[in-house]
């Protein structure tokens, strides 16, 4: 199947009968906990696919329009989620999970594609265009400010938090020109193929796109047995909405960029590597979030960046420890473990929330 080898296409029709498992599961009723083990294990399959569709089309294309088009893919199923969450009022779980994802991709997954990249380096230093980097933190320190104007705002009682809505919904539609500003020359001044001397793609392009495609609206689907399931699995467990959102949520729709940075940056793949992770922080920032935004107005639990000082604080340090450690083109693995750590104290405090 247009250069698949016997053991892909065995895999990739493991991950199939995964995903309809997990769609049995959740249109028969199985145990709430059974069926979101089910719906994870089948968003990882999905990642998997997605992983491997990526790493042809880079073969292609540049790693900075492979790198947009996989992180747009991957955070579909953030976008259903977050959505199916507004919809059954749980504005918690939905800005939570936003959140989560962007703290999950700039410290957890950048981290660990930072260590497995200098693992494989010759000189245990991972090597990457700084472009990126640098342009990923303007946009989340742009957010940030936003986000952190109207928290103040809201935790003030100022006047200006009468109006979180409209601030919100202007702010929103501010940031979406700002990643709209920012996308399209990007794209275009960074068309050159990311050489990796393995002669060129096996997959013929058909192919890789369509498993791309496969792979995120599935995970689509899969988020919305995966967000069924979730609240009776909180109940059960005993975590807040906090933690769900930000780690269980967060982690599980992102499964995608999880999987495929880590492999890609342990082939030595370093700019496709970092390309997707970044692009999925920049999108979440300054697309994903204000999209969600304005989307709410639909529903009667609406999104605004009105968040906890927390959070707050978290997104800022986040955007200043990127720049700091990526913004040269260089990172060490005491880097990416050091971003994980900062991950793994934030998820213990939002545990306590």
């Amino acid at each position: 199947m247009g250069g698949l080898t016997r053991n892909e296409r065995l895999v990739i029709g493991g991950i199939v009968a995964a995903t309809a498992i997990a769609g049995i599961a959740h249109f028969a009723d199985w145990e709430p906990l059974l069926a979101f083990a089910l719906a994870t294990i089948a968003l990882a399959g999905l990642a998997h696919i997605v992983s491997l569709a990526t790493e042809q089309v880079g073969e292609r294309f540049s790693p900075a329009l492979t790198g947009v088009l996989q992180s747009t893919l991957g955070n579909l199923p953030e976008l259903f989620v977050v959505i199916f969450a507004l919809r059954a009022g749980e504005v918690v779980v939905a800005q939570t999970s936003i959140v989560g994802s962007l703290l999950a991709n700039a410290l957890l997954v950048l981290g660990l594609v930072i260590v497995f990249g200098a693992r494989v380096a010759q000189d245990g230093v991972m090597r990457f265009r700084t472009r990126l980097p640098n342009d990923t933190a303007t946009l989340l320190l742009v957010a940030t400010f936003i986000i952190v104007l109207v928290g103040l705002a809201h935790a003030t009682h100022e006047p200006a938090a009468r109006h979180e809505q409209t601030i919100s919904a202007v702010a929103a539609v501010a940031l979406l020109g700002v990643y709209l500003a920012w996308v399209v020359p990007y794209v275009r001044g960074e068309a050159a193929p990311e050489h990796t001397g393995a002669g060129g793609p096996r997959v013929a392009f058909a192919v890789s796109v369509g498993l791309l495609a496969a792979g995120g609206l599935g995970s689509a689907f899969v988020s919305d047995w995966f967000v069924d399931a979730l609240q009776p699995s909180i109940d059960k467990l005993g975590v807040s909405e906090a933690f769900a959102g930000l780690v269980v949520v967060a982690l599980a729709g992102n499964a995608v960029e999880n999987v495929a940075g880590v492999v890609l940056a342990h082939k030595g793949r370093s700019d496709l590597a970092i390309s997707i992770v970044k692009n999925s922080v920049a999108q979440v920032a300054a697309f994903l979030y204000p999209l969600l935004v304005l989307i709410s107005l639909l529903f009667a639990s609406q999104l605004t960046f009105a968040l906890s000082p927390v959070l707050i604080a978290a997104l800022l340090l986040t955007a200043l420890a990127m720049w700091q450690i990526t913004g040269d083109g260089e990172a060490m693995a005491f880097e990416g473990w050091a971003l994980m750590a900062l991950y793994l104290i934030l998820a213990v405090f939002t545990l306590y929330e």
